[in-house]
């Protein structure tokens, strides 16, 4: 895979250059986050091992900076932490998107198993973006046309070619359109019946 490395110190740069090389990946360098941002968007790597604490772009806004771009493939990011991160610290950094992290100094067996889980990842991520680009979709009831010309709902489709399993809410939008019309009908009153047409008297004939 290609790899940016990110870290300001060079002696640490150098050994997780060595390091990401001997595991068989092409390397893409930076000194700081600002760097790297450059090289990212030149580059275009898919995984990204950076130092935390950095100057002019530390690693977790350069993380941010990377999840905020819309419509480009997933970028696995792994952040470089001192033994003494709290627990804190690693939350704040999950949140802001950063997928895993590696103690410095960097332990190659633990490097390698980061890096499997990240071909993974990006494996069933860019498998998921190819059924978003190739999936015919009725117009109508949604259903999903398979390469056997057989149409079931997205949910089994989904589920049968990556796993995931597909849990249903309702967005905003819907919530607003459909169901607070819905909500409103059943809380209205019901429209009182109308009385029955009395029956015509019939005069007896003498």
């Amino acid at each position: 895979m290609k790899v940016l490395a990110v870290e300001d110190d060079n002696t640490s740069r150098a050994v997780l250059r060595k390091a990401l090389e001997g595991l068989g990946h092409e390397v893409i360098e930076a000194r700081d986050g600002e760097e790297a941002w450059s090289a990212w968007l030149v580059e275009k790597p898919r995984v990204t091992v950076s130092d935390w604490q950095m100057p002019k772009l530390d690693g977790l806004k350069l993380c941010r900076r990377l999840r905020a771009q819309q419509g480009q493939d997933y970028v696995y990011f792994i952040l470089l932490t001192g033994s003494h991160a709290s627990a804190h610290n690693r939350r704040a950094a999950s949140e802001a998107g950063v997928d895993d992290f590696l103690t410095k100094p960097i332990d190659i067996s633990a490097l390698w198993m980061r890096l499997r889980v990240a071909e993974r990842i990006l494996k069933y991520t860019t498998q998921v973006n190819r059924l978003e680009e190739m999936m015919p979709m009725c117009s109508y009831c949604k259903k999903i046309r398979d390469d056997k010309n057989y149409w079931q709902q997205i949910e089994s489709y989904i589920n049968e070619r990556t796993g995931t399993e597909i849990s249903h809410s309702v967005c905003p939008e819907c919530y607003q359109r459909v169901v607070v019309p819905e909500l409103e009908r059943l809380k209205a009153p019901l429209p009182k019946p109308k009385p029955a047409p009395r029956a015509k008297a019939v005069k007896k004939r003498r």
